[in-house]
């Protein structure tokens, strides 16, 4: 069986991702990892789940969480200030002999956002930019198996369409469905050499050229 730990598991994308995986991956086992259990009482009866109460910042509770995984994906984006989620799972990873980890983060830490939507962005971003832009730095010289997401603005639509560009590439597209995340983070699990030590935009092409948000 293939061991996947989702950290923030109540995330409306991490969601999608336990429905999919549960439905379409029979070798997949479930770790959700959140601050209340409650909120994934539908699933604690599912023999493929185990649910965790805990809180990411918190060290213990994370490599606790971690042993025995081989797949770890972090739902949020790690916007602490001193980017405690992000450090204590290279940590718990590395301790636990784990190596391939699916990161949260935000579009336009490597100032890849054209024109005048970039500009937009990175206002309304500035705040958390510094924090995500480190989470990201600490993965990418982690020397994990790292897949850094860097998410757009989301809507609720029903399709699935997307475009992935890369790290030395201008961000295609400025909004996609949270089911288009979700699919790709799915196609990784399925697939854990898909994009691997990579750093990855994913939105609706069809969005190109907007100067603000798709909904």
């Amino acid at each position: 069986m293939k061991k996947v730990l989702i950290l923030g598991a109540n995330g409306q994308i991490a969601r999608l991702v336990e429905e999919r995986l549960l439905k379409e991956q029979p070798d997949v086992e479930l770790t959700l990892f959140l601050r209340n259990s409650d909120r994934l009482a539908n699933l604690a009866d599912n023999k493929r789940v185990r649910i965790i109460e805990g809180d990411a910042t918190n060290e213990k509770e994370v490599a606790d969480a971690m042993h025995g995984q081989n797949i770890v994906y972090m739902a949020m984006v790690d916007h602490e200030h001193d980017n405690q989620i992000t450090k204590n799972v290279i940590e718990a990873m590395k301790h636990n002999d784990v190596k391939r980890v699916i990161s949260s983060n935000i579009l336009g830490i490597y100032d890849e956002v054209p024109g005048e939507f970039g500009r937009w962005n990175h206002e309304q971003v500035k705040e958390g930019l510094e924090s995500a832009t480190k989470s990201a730095e600490l993965l990418e010289d982690s020397r994990l198996d790292y897949t850094i997401i860097r998410i757009p603005w989301l809507n609720d639509r029903d399709e699935i369409k997307y475009t992935v560009t890369h790290a030395n590439e201008e961000y295609v597209g400025v909004s996609a469905s949270r089911k288009s995340i979700a699919d790709l983070i799915v196609k990784i699990i399925a697939d854990p050499s898909y994009l691997a030590k990579d750093s990855v935009g994913a939105a609706d092409p069809d969005t190109q050229g907007q100067d603000r948000p798709v909904y």
